[in-house]
């Protein structure tokens, strides 16, 4: 992608996983906005938007068309609390294990109170150690990858989501479920 691109698909995150007002937006009860609002809100084409949809290297965005005909788009995961979308994903279940990659100074905070969402929604969690270590890597290059004992909290009762994109979403996991699983030397 190209600087305006990047540049583009950060804005296209920013109003649909955490500030719809910033660009005049309400997003749907599932975090949906017509397509043409968003292109006309943003001062882009749709050929933009097709671009970035397609090319943004974690599949952000889901584009689908509505009962009505009406083309919408949404993040696939990672909204904030304050926006509260329902993503209306069904409950999966997940594999034994997914990993999570978070920077080291995390560790002792992560190993007291386990895994919260913060200021999301959900726990975001992968189903290998390296797109794990590549997330963490976006706020350090020091990173410890948790594994997390997925299958065992699902047979106790957790709830787990897969978004569209295929990460997996769960509203914590409790110490007990985490180990380490990779750091960095």
């Amino acid at each position: 992608m190209t600087v305006d691109h990047v540049r583009l698909s950060k804005r296209m995150s920013l109003v649909l996983r955490h500030r719809p007002e910033t660009a005049g937006l309400t997003l749907d009860a599932n975090g949906w906005v017509p397509v043409a609002d968003l292109i006309t809100a943003l001062g882009m084409t749709r050929d933009q938007l097709d671009f970035v949809v397609e090319h943004n290297d974690k599949s952000r965005f889901a584009v689908a068309t509505g009962p009505d005909g009406v083309d919408r788009i949404r993040a696939s995961q990672g909204h904030s609390r304050r926006v509260g979308v329902d993503l209306d994903l069904p409950p999966a279940a997940p594999p034994a294990e997914l990993f999570h990659g978070t920077p080291r100074q995390n560790l002792d905070a992560i190993m007291r109170e386990g895994l919260r969402p913060r200021s999301r929604s959900h726990v975001h969690l992968s189903v290998d150690v390296a797109t794990a270590r590549t997330v963490g890597r976006r706020r350090s290059p020091d990173v410890v990858v948790f594994s997390v004992a997925s299958g065992v909290m699902a047979g106790a009762g957790d709830l787990f989501y897969r978004s569209d994109n295929g990460v997996w979403l769960t509203t914590a996991v409790p110490p007990r479920h985490l180990s380490v699983k990779r750091t960095n030397p």
